[in-house]
């Protein structure tokens, strides 16, 4: 096709090469493509466009039928094509403003401040200046190159650069090429990676619609229920966490995981069965942690407070944590959810000038709505079968996740063909 341009005006596309990992460079790397693949200037390809905000003092170029993407809902949905957004615009702010409203299919790379997230348009949107956005041409699929950023991700943070803050500035944008075979086999390579994420996704509604289930079940149970003298450390054992001397190697990557508030952040459904980290029997006694057994509630407590998961597995955490033990399985969810719908009330008992930090002596003392004992055994019936639903479609898309991130690399660099993969994914599904 012929070249596509630019609509961002400003410098010319820089000279020089900075090699990315796989299937992105700034510049021509020079290196020689996988059978079936071509290096190509991602301008021959895509039309880039740069993004802007409507002013912030004007109330009326605020809030209407056009979202406009942010850093916030790039860093929330990286790697997916987004529908909705925190903001949106309207005419007036696009007719006062450099923002253009853009296709659905235009892939938005973050360019500044949170720099490498990426996320596709699901529907005409505009997006910030923080971001560079490509509407693909006919030669190349939108969710190909939104593979490609996902995968190389760390490149583009390389290929930022500033004191302040790390910018991926538009003559390295401009000077972008990608290594990609034709348009059949770009879809052949999607049929796999796309299955994978579509089913990713499709547990991920799963989850979001029982979890809001099981919420409501809570809220029309305890809506007739009144606080008594209990509190949550009569109730229930709260303990907390502790950190191993981190330059002790023999406390390190054994065979207990150890969970630190991103392990319960990062996850998209409250139930924890694997974490980044993990420490030895030396190292769980040496810090204040005890293992704690698979059905714990954790919720973080400092920084961000209220996060939650029920381990799947036993787990030692750190000290972000707070830790409640239901004395009976039986009482468990209805804990949990009571601790879910106090979050604003721990967050105002909360202490610290640098970040807010929930104490264990202040969350022991709030006093918790505990109900007869048939009518909290009866909600954990009902929502505990919820709760495994969630459970085992959550543990499932991270095993495809797990699946997918393995094979992303292999297809788009041309070291796997499309054929083995899919009898990989048939041998794993």
């Amino acid at each position: 096709m012929s070249k596509v341009s630019t609509r961002t005006g400003g410098r010319a596309a820089t000279m020089g090469v900075i090699p990315g990992k796989y299937a992105l460079s700034v510049g021509d790397p020079g290196q020689t493509p996988p059978p079936g693949f071509v290096w190509r200037s991602l301008t021959s390809l895509a039309r880039l466009e740069s993004g802007h905000t409507p002013s912030r003092r004007v109330s009326d170029y605020w809030g209407g039928n056009i979202p406009w993407i942010g850093i916030r809902d790039a860093t929330a949905n990286h790697g997916a094509t987004i529908y909705e957004t925190n903001e949106s615009t309207n005419s007036l702010g696009i007719a006062n403003s450099s923002a253009r409203v853009l296709p659905a299919g235009t892939v938005c790379l973050s360019r500044t401040a949170s720099v490498g997230y990426v996320v596709t348009m699901g529907k005409p949107m505009a997006t910030s200046q923080d971001f560079v956005n490509w509407v693909c041409g006919p030669e190349l699929r939108s969710r190909y190159l939104n593979y490609i950023f996902l995968l190389e991700q760390e490149s583009v943070r390389r290929f930022a650069h500033g004191t302040t803050h790390q910018t991926v500035y538009y003559p390295e944008a401009k000077a972008f090429h990608v290594c990609i075979p034709p348009e059949t086999e770009q879809d052949r390579i999607l049929g796999v990676l796309g299955a994978l994420d579509d089913k990713i996704a499709i547990n991920g509604r799963i989850c979001s619609t029982v979890l809001d289930l099981a919420d409501s079940l809570f809220s029309s149970v305890v809506r007739s229920i009144s606080f008594g003298s209990e509190n949550f450390g009569s109730v229930a054992e709260v303990l907390g966490g502790g950190t191993p001397a981190t330059g002790e190697a023999s406390y390190w990557d054994g065979e207990i995981c150890w969970a630190t508030p991103s392990d319960i952040t990062a996850l998209d459904a409250p139930y924890l069965f694997a974490t980044m980290r993990s420490i030895t029997e030396d190292g769980l006694r040496a810090c204040a942690s005890r293992l704690h057994a698979a059905g714990s509630i954790l919720m973080t407590s400092r920084a961000t407070i209220g996060a939650f998961a029920v381990n799947q597995v036993p787990v030692a955490v750190n000290q972000g944590f707070i830790v409640v033990v239901p004395p009976k399985p039986e009482l468990r969810w209805w804990l949990f959810h009571e601790m879910k719908s106090r979050v604003d009330e721990m967050i105002g008992i909360a202490n610290g000038s640098t970040f807010l930090e929930l104490s264990r002596k202040n969350f022991k003392a709030l006093p918790v709505r505990l109900p007869e004992r048939h009518v909290y055994e009866n909600f954990n019936a009902r929502v505990d079968s919820l709760h495994q639903r969630a459970s085992v479609a959550s543990a499932e898309s991270t095993k495809l996740a797990e699946l997918r991130d393995a094979l992303l690399p292999k297809l788009m660099s041309g070291e796997i063909r499309v054929r083995d993969a899919e009898k990989i994914v048939e041998d794993v599904t």
